[in-house]
């Protein structure tokens, strides 16, 4: 049987990870501000989704490659890393043109396939199977504890960043604030890029 302080252990560790800056919040909270939260809920679908897919994996054995091949993750840094000042470069002009609304936010399985470049999402998905899977249960009820307690942590955490954006997205009118949102927005997904690469 599960103990709860497992559970408890488990809960907190997924908050901390999930609720913290990185890139899938930094991606919420623009597209919060460019498109709102409504819009924006197959992107947050989306991150839970793909993150199940990627511990069960990994608890099925495919953190191993990791450990053989260490440059799968150096590779993953950098395919993040450029993905995230594409986005940086897309998001200046995006909010405070005039033009009709152009992009669109991502869809449920471009979020989903994203955790899969992310590094953030291998970092939690490896520490889950090596430090928080119950060993003495059976794998399946295993993986389906680690898995649900991630969907069901997942999304009310980084929701936060969408609502946040959301926010910002009803409270900014004037095209001078909206620059400068943009500019942060952009400078936060190239730092948040580079964290990635020195870490």
């Amino acid at each position: 049987m599960i103990e709860f302080k497992l559970f408890f252990a488990l809960v907190s560790y997924y908050f901390v990870m999930f609720a913290t800056p990185g890139p899938n919040n930094a991606m919420l909270t623009a597209s919060g501000i460019k498109f709102g939260f409504k819009r924006t809920l197959p992107h947050l679908v989306g991150i839970p989704f793909g993150h199940v897919i990627q511990i069960t994996l990994v608890c099925l054995g495919l953190g191993s490659l990791f450990q053989k091949y260490p440059f799968i993750q150096f590779y993953l840094k950098w395919i993040c890393f450029f993905y995230l000042l594409y986005l940086g470069w897309k998001i200046i002009g995006s909010l405070s043109s005039n033009e009709k609304e152009s992009g669109r936010p991502l869809k449920l399985y471009e979020a989903a396939l994203f955790q899969f470049i992310n590094p953030k999402a291998w970092s939690i998905a490896l520490t889950v199977a090596s430090g928080f899977f119950p060993t003495e249960e059976n794998i399946i009820i295993g993986i389906t504890f680690v898995t649900l307690t991630a969907a069901f942590v997942c999304f009310p955490s980084i929701s936060l960043w969408a609502l946040f954006g959301d926010g910002l997205r009803n409270f900014v009118k004037d095209i001078k604030t909206k620059k400068i949102i943009e500019y942060i927005l952009a400078i936060l997904l190239v730092l948040t890029g580079i964290f990635i690469l020195i870490k």
